[in-house]
């Protein structure tokens, strides 16, 4: 399994860049999962659904499936602090790539997705010069980049030429289970 993370401030590009990068993946015969970082409470239920009902009345983990899709919702009954490890570790194992859109503090190696800042906005501060675990740039402004770099730069708006990249550079990003699944099974 294959991991790559995407990181950059809210409004960059992040996600709009995972939703292009799964169908082109697919196209090329491959099986992809997404990790995605959520900073707030969030719901992929809804009120009045048998799943949502179940675990409003107190149930720990609810799994609904159909021949379709599989669902597994799980409450924490005190705040938990996830790493990227964990989610990971949650997985199906059978995915070739795993697209990680946040966490961008974490150990995974990463494409910083930025954008030149609009008219009249303050230009936001980049990871990439302090950051080792970003290994290129996707942006729609290369030669508007704050800091110069030898990493590649991927164009934001090509996401067929960023899939090209990924799968020539595809042994870097083997996900190493024995440094990270060790602390988590």
């Amino acid at each position: 399994m294959k991991v790559v993370g995407f990181a950059g401030f809210s409004g960059s590009g992040k996600t709009t860049l995972v939703e292009q990068l799964i169908p082109e993946l697919r196209l090329r015969g491959l099986r992809v999962s997404v990790v995605k970082h959520a900073h707030h409470s969030f719901d992929m239920d809804h009120p009045g659904k048998d799943t949502y009902r179940h675990r409003e009345a107190g149930a720990f983990e609810v799994v609904a499936a159909s021949d379709k899709r599989l669902m597994l919702v799980r409450e924490f009954e005190q705040p938990a602090v996830l790493s990227v490890h964990h989610l990971l570790a949650e997985l199906y194992q059978g995915v070739d790539w795993v697209l990680v859109e946040g966490f961008k503090e974490s150990d995974l190696l990463k494409i910083e997705v930025w954008r030149a800042p609009e008219p009249g906005k303050s230009e936001r501060p980049v990871r990439y010069p302090e950051d080792g675990f970003v290994v290129a740039i996707a942006t729609d402004a290369p030669d508007q980049l704050p800091e110069p770099t030898l990493r590649p730069v991927l164009d934001l708006n090509a996401p067929a030429q960023v899939v090209d990249w990924l799968l020539q550079n595809a042994d870097r990003f083997e996900y190493d289970w024995e440094m990270h699944g060790e602390t988590l099974r």
